[in-house]
């Protein structure tokens, strides 16, 4: 007998099964007092080491773009496992404070309550409470993840937007995964904190054509200050600036005022408002912190589900950094 189309109709609705097994009280009696221990960590680390809200939303979000929010981007490479996602090109640069402060949570956890709390969730709260604590939107993580039983960095490329990337390959890198153009536009807004090294930048302030030392987009000042911090980044790769040179440690919508300056410090960041997919966008944000921050909570929702891990897929890890069938003591 054929189903009737409202039956049909209803199961549409219904979210994907993955999905559906997450909760925000998932760790409630397993884990009461998960949540105080998570704040109370990301506190301490963040007083003392301030870019560690950024390295964390960074970490969460590379993890997420390859292979879902499973904590694959934690596991260390060695010669049972081979390249791990760490130790693919674009991800050595990932700051070490996001692994820091997801260990030293994971750590105490597991002291309160062992073999309960995955890697995956610890990464998504902890990196959502960072996000708040430096003045962004508070947002809601639906809790149950597992972290995956692999991890390869021959499967990271391609997957992560890089600076020179074109707009319509970063576009359909976001779509690919359900993700808008407001979803990437909202989601870029995480560069109003944070840094980038000089070698992500560079092709912008030096020998940029035959007509012009650096990228006539950029203001004159910002160029030739830029200039001058990275004169010697070859030398030094550690060299770095601000994504946001105007309130780097406060997350607000800055970084889209900063775009209509010339302040734009990647390439990736100014073609957004260069792009007419995505301009539109950018001015709303400028204008409007609050439509930033409510475009900006309800994008980082959809993407810490994305191809998430539940049940026999995925496991509980006993350190963040190594897969429970590796770690014998």
């Amino acid at each position: 007998m054929a189903f009737p189309y409202y039956y049909i109709f209803l199961f549409l609705l219904l979210p994907s099964t993955s999905e559906s097994k997450l909760t925000l009280d998932y760790y409630n009696k397993t884990c009461p007092g998960l949540s105080q221990i998570i704040t109370q960590v990301v506190t301490e680390k963040q007083i003392t080491t301030p870019t560690t809200a950024a390295a964390a939303l960074r970490l969460f979000f590379h993890d997420c773009m390859v292979g879902g929010c499973d904590a694959s981007i934690l596991i260390s490479s060695n010669s049972f496992t081979g390249e791990t996602e760490r130790d693919a090109d674009i991800n050595l640069s990932l700051p070490g404070d996001g692994l820091d402060v997801v260990t030293r949570i994971k750590t105490a956890v597991e002291l309160e309550c062992p073999g309960i709390v995955s890697c995956a969730d610890i990464l998504a709260v902890a990196a959502r409470d960072l996000v708040t604590m430096v003045g962004g939107p508070y947002y809601n993580v639906r809790l149950g993840r597992k972290d995956s039983l692999t991890s390869k960095a021959s499967e990271v490329e391609g997957h992560i937007a890089t600076p020179n990337m074109s707009m319509t390959q970063i576009i359909s890198m976001f779509e690919s995964r359900s993700l808008s153009i407001q979803d990437l536009v909202a989601l870029s807004g995480a560069h109003t904190i944070g840094f980038s090294h000089c070698d992500q930048f560079a092709n912008r302030i030096f020998n940029f054509s035959n007509k012009s030392q650096y990228d006539p987009s950029l203001y004159p000042k910002f160029a030739q200050e830029l200039q001058k911090l990275c004169a010697n980044y070859t030398k030094d790769p550690t060299i770095a600036a601000f994504n946001d040179v105007m309130t780097p440690g406060k997350f607000d919508n800055m970084y889209y005022i900063n775009l209509q300056r010339g302040l734009g410090l990647l390439a990736s960041d100014q073609a957004l408002l260069s792009d007419p997919r995505t301009k539109n966008y950018v001015d709303l944000y400028a204008a409007n912190q609050t439509a930033f921050f409510n475009d900006f909570a309800r994008s980082m929702e959809k993407v810490s589900v994305y191809q998430i891990k539940t049940g026999r897929k995925g496991e509980v890890r006993h350190k963040c950094d190594t897969f429970n069938t590796l770690n014998t003591n």
